[in-house]
């Protein structure tokens, strides 16, 4: 039996960043590839900062840019994610128990009913956020509302959503691992056993760092030769995940655990400079306070505080504070 491709750390990080848009930005406009794996929204407007990571000339209304839609993740945070793909990220997460299923697609029924073709204020609680998983429901988060309304079901085969989800994380969060894909997924484990045996002929094993991990096979190139990352990023606690957040800081996983020392409750995000996370940082409104591990030098100092100063929060005048510690 060959030998599994051996991945380094290093390797398995470039990968990661490279294809999700944050080593190279997109050109201007481009939203709707940046959101192609789902942008978390956490307050205060995390997918704007995550669309300006990836968006050259970001825009602050680009989180409802043509083409992109909202509805909660299986841990009730509200995405942004491509209206194209609306069918993969709802029914593709639809448990494939049928009797559970006509449970959630009943309480679709009832929320529509509700609606009588009007956009509504209000949660709903859990009931909305598993009913959304049927397609027929839109969300439009403003960071202090929530709205829903009804929408066509997605025209999508209910196996094939499953199926797209799932090669969307194992492209996204490569090398990866079923129970990697069953958290994000919301899945449960056995039923994310079952959707992953179906991708079984597009994936290869690799051992990454020792322990196992798949990617697709039409990846294995850009896996071995993904460039690193140049230049400043403000990433949000989400995208942390793709350095590792499982037990083994190897593979995405639940939580947002410190990436380094600098990370606490105000400072959850991450700043990477050329592919590393040198800091953590937060924010209350236009005020970013940064956090940096060891010294930096002129040119870092530039990028960065351009960098932040870019970014497109509505209504604010972008100040930095910024305190340098030793690592």
């Amino acid at each position: 039996m060959a030998r599994a491709l051996e991945i380094s750390y290093q390797q398995a990080v470039r990968y990661r960043l490279m294809v999700n848009r944050l080593g190279v930005r997109l050109a201007g406009g481009e939203y709707v590839g940046a959101a192609r794996f789902g942008l978390q929204d956490t307050a205060p407007r995390d997918a704007l900062v995550g669309l300006h990571a990836r968006v050259e000339g970001c825009e602050p209304s680009a989180w409802e840019a043509p083409g992109l839609v909202q509805t909660y993740s299986p841990r009730a945070a509200v995405y942004v994610l491509p209206e194209q793909d609306f069918g993969v990220f709802t029914v593709g997460r639809m448990p494939l128990d049928e009797d559970t299923q006509r449970e959630i697609e009943r309480q679709a029924d009832r929320i529509c009913r509700e609606l009588d073709g009007a956009e509504h204020r209000g949660g709903r609680g859990p009931e909305l956020r598993s009913a959304c998983w049927t397609g027929r429901l839109a969300l439009r988060w403003t960071t202090s509302a929530l709205y829903v309304r009804e929408v066509p079901a997605p025209e999508i085969d209910f196996q094939d959503a499953h199926v797209e989800l799932c090669r969307r994380h194992v492209q996204a969060f490569g090398p990866t691992t079923v129970e990697a894909f069953s958290w994000w997924s919301g899945l449960s484990k056995p039923d994310a056993r079952e959707v992953w045996k179906l991708l079984d002929g597009e994936m290869m094993p690799v051992e990454l760092e020792g322990r196992e991990g798949w990617i697709l096979a039409a990846d294995e190139h850009a896996v071995r030769s993904a460039p690193a990352a140049v230049g400043a990023r403000f990433l949000v606690a989400s995208d942390l995940r793709l350095f590792g957040q499982d037990r083994h800081g190897l593979f995405a996983g639940p939580g947002q655990k410190p990436r380094i020392h600098l990370h606490d409750w105000y400072h959850p995000h991450g700043l990477m400079l050329n592919g590393e996370i040198r800091g953590a940082w937060g924010r209350k409104g236009g005020k970013v306070d940064l956090r940096t591990a060891g010294p930096l030098s002129d040119q870092d100092r530039a990028a960065i505080a351009a960098e932040a100063l870019s970014m497109p929060i509505p209504g604010a005048t972008m100040t930095v504070n910024r305190t340098e510690l030793e690592l």
